[in-house]
């Protein structure tokens, strides 16, 4: 994805403010061997590429005084009750350094299973991202992961899927962490239909209170 900053030469937190209220949002870019540049973006066209997917997890190309250069979003800051931008950070790619981002997962063909489709289960997600380290070239905006060969009482961990070439996951703690668990929607119902034959039962065999004597 393409966006356009603009170099910013004012800093400090009164200039931020008045570059705010024209409908500018303050930035800075970081990394590689060069200071770190100051820059300001068009608010309303940050806020609508920030909707979008692949503006959090793909490289960007970055368009400022007519050159152009490759960068990853990096942080956010959001303002707590308006839809405002308050501050965006960015870093500069090395096309020979490797990156560690964090990459959502798409889960497709669920409905497909046996699970879903015969065996009346619920599909969790348990993990919508994961963290994953490679060169910039081998960066996928996305993972894919296939459900179609799921089953009741399945789980699916990381060590069940392929990650595209030059990609490698990063964990912490378990290292084959669970990425998706079924869960069956009938077992929860047959405890209640049990009891109540046995409730039936209980009732039944009660003997009947006797009426009170006359006085």
């Amino acid at each position: 994805m393409k966006f356009v900053a603009f170099e910013r030469a004012k800093q400090g937190t009164g200039a931020s403010r008045r570059l705010r209220i024209t409908g500018r949002t303050p930035g800075i870019v970081y990394g590689g061997t060069g200071e770190p540049q100051t820059i300001e973006l068009d608010h309303n066209a940050l806020w609508h590429a920030l909707k979008k997917e692949a503006f959090h997890a793909s490289i960007l190309e970055m368009e400022m005084d007519g050159k152009s250069s490759q960068v990853l979003l990096r942080d956010v800051q959001y303002h707590p009750f308006k839809q405002l931008v308050l501050h965006v950070d960015f870093q500069k790619v090395d096309a020979n350094t490797k990156l560690h981002m964090k990459v959502p997962l798409h889960y497709v063909n669920a409905e497909e299973s046996q699970a879903v489709k015969f065996e009346a289960c619920v599909v969790n997600h348990v993990i919508a991202e994961l963290a994953i380290t490679c060169l910039p070239a081998d960066l996928p905006e996305f993972i894919e992961v296939d459900l179609s060969s799921l089953k009741k009482g399945m789980s699916l961990t990381l060590g069940d899927i392929q990650l595209p070439k030059g990609v490698s996951a990063v964990t912490h703690g378990k290292k084959n962490p669970v990425l998706v668990s079924v869960v069956s929607t009938v077992a929860e119902e047959a405890p209640a239909a049990e009891a109540a034959p046995a409730a039936d039962a209980k009732a039944a065999a009660k003997p009947a209170a006797k009426p009170a004597a006359k006085k």
